[in-house]
């Protein structure tokens, strides 16, 4: 199962009787899954479904449908509920007779909610309910397979760059690797070169003791388990990427782990073609890091 992005964006239009709908689907990064729906006065019931959609098909990610519906023009939609209409006259009349002020007009009468009410929601019984949420809540799937589709499509390019990203940190580990080598050497120059000159001309320091001294440098700048660790940490990417699915987790951790062994790597330099590679290893690292951010 190859790797996702979390990034996405799909729509999906259906109709059912004298109703036309158009579902938008879009989704962007988010460390754990928030589904946010928006839906029209009346067709509340569809969210527990429409989450329990979107649930199935995605762990990570910041996602957002948003349902739009019509009706046909030359359809008849609205009628007057004319039980809350006598309760909102009665209602009017009473603050009129406490308050002293001019009784409510009709069209503000018509104006509050459950007046007037859309004809379509009142006349359906629940077999027709049923019919239109399932049509509806069909439509949101295929939106959301198409996005799931653009999600795994954006993964693979995602993928492409990861790999070639391993492939420079492991070339600049193996880099660092020969150049930590000749630090013992260079650090035996550099140090008789020091002495000499702070002892002046003539002044001869012993090879055992300058040995020694070199031997103690040389074990506080080993190198050799960070660039080990640089190298396996290489190897525990290329497998999770192998093994796809929603590994953009565990890989922002090693990112994590990538970033500390580099940076030891640059605190315990004395060379500055060892120092110059550590910091190339960082730039490569953070956009390592920054790629798998949109990986589910």
């Amino acid at each position: 199962m190859p790797i996702a992005s979390m990034t996405g964006f799909a729509e999906g239009r259906g109709a059912h009787g004298t109703l036309r709908w158009r579902w938008e689907a879009r989704s962007v990064n988010g460390r754990n899954l928030d589904i946010r729906l928006r839906i029209p006065s009346g067709y509340e019931g569809l969210e527990g479904s429409a989450r329990a959609l979107a649930a199935g098909r995605f762990i990570r990610g910041s996602i957002q449908a948003t349902l739009t519906v019509a009706t046909e023009e030359n359809v008849r939609g609205f009628r007057v509920d004319a039980a809350a209409l006598a309760d909102a006259v009665q209602i009017a009349k009473r603050i009129a007779e406490e308050t002293g002020l001019p009784p409510a007009r009709v069209d503000g009468l018509l104006a509050l909610k459950g007046v007037v009410v859309q004809e379509e929601g009142v006349l359906l019984d629940d077999e027709a309910r049923l019919a239109r949420d399932a049509a509806m809540l069909s439509t949101l799937a295929s939106a959301l397979d198409l996005m799931a589709g653009a999600r795994a499509n954006e993964g693979a390019k995602i993928e492409k760059m990861l790999l070639s990203q391993i492939e420079e940190i492991e070339t600049r580990t193996t880099e660092a690797r020969r150049i930590a080598a000749e630090q013992p050497l260079a650090m035996r120059d550099k140090m008789k070169a020091q002495l000499a000159e702070l002892l002046g001309p003539g002044s001869n320091v012993p090879e055992e003791r300058l040995a020694q001294e070199v031997a103690i440098l040389a074990t506080r700048a080993d190198l050799r388990e960070e660039l080990d660790r640089l190298g396996a940490h290489c190897q525990e990417a290329r497998t999770l990427l192998a093994a796809g699915g929603p590994v953009g987790r565990k890989l922002d951790f090693l990112a994590q782990e990538f970033n500390r062994e580099a940076n030891t790597l640059c605190a315990k330099s004395s060379d500055i073609a060892l120092t110059r590679e550590g910091l190339a290893l960082k730039a490569v690292i953070d956009q390592f890091r920054e790629q798998i951010q949109n990986v589910e």
